[in-house]
């Protein structure tokens, strides 16, 4: 118990002090916190789950650390955020309806039994059309803005599967208890999670620290 309490509070201090570097504008030095933490914070738990610790705060800092990065572009961040909240929503939205209203064969029913590969192409298509409006109002290139929209969904989608993994894998029902009858954070936000790490690297690695949402929208 008391290794897990060591852990748990290491891992809350590197995701504020990374949320706080990145809110200040110190991006490079957040980024630079988020890994050299992730990997102290697995040091203090127990060997055969040091893996899984380092990749939950790496997984735990993506969800508020991406998009302040990518909002941190001044010419192309809000628009960046737009993007991918609106990718993302429309993937959750349109999942569910065409999984509800066509069902089919499931996508991995030992690991989430209720998607099914219907939903999950619904998604993809929710996520392009939701991502060309955007590209319309902004001026984006139509063909690199749907390719992007269709990867980003396919990962968001393999976010929420890799949520509902973990917790048959560690045997919990929710990633927590902090919204009453939705379970934790993770929970509802699994998907953008994996969505804007995805985003966020593409972004640093096209466009650097100073232009992120220039590199992930414009190429």
């Amino acid at each position: 118990m008391v290794r897990q309490q060591r852990v748990l509070i290491a891992g809350v201090l590197v995701l504020a002090l990374a949320l706080g570097l990145a809110a200040a504008g110190y991006a490079r030095l957040a980024v630079t916190v988020i890994v050299v933490g992730s990997l102290g914070a697995a040091m203090l738990g127990a060997m055969g789950r040091r893996i899984w610790i380092a990749a939950g705060v790496l997984f735990a800092a993506s969800l508020g650390a991406a998009p302040i990065l990518l909002r941190s572009d001044l010419e192309y961040g809000f628009v960046a955020i737009i993007f991918l909240f609106a990718v993302v929503w429309a993937t959750d939205t349109s999942a569910y309806a065409a999984g509800r209203a066509i069902g089919g064969p499931k996508l991995m029913p030992r690991v989430s039994p209720k998607k099914t590969w219907a939903g999950a192409l619904g998604g993809a298509i929710g996520a392009i059309i939701a991502a060309l409006v955007v590209a319309e109002l902004s001026s984006l290139d139509a063909v690199v803005t749907a390719v992007l929209a269709a990867s980003l969904s396919i990962l968001a989608q393999a976010g929420d599967l890799f949520e509902s993994f973990l917790k048959r894998r560690f045997d919990a029902k929710d990633s927590s208890g902090l919204i009453p009858g939705h379970g934790g954070l993770m929970d509802r936000l699994d998907g953008f999670a994996a969505a804007g790490f995805a985003a966020a690297v593409i972004g640093i690695l096209r466009g650097g620290f100073a232009a992120p949402g220039r590199g992930l929208l414009v190429w």
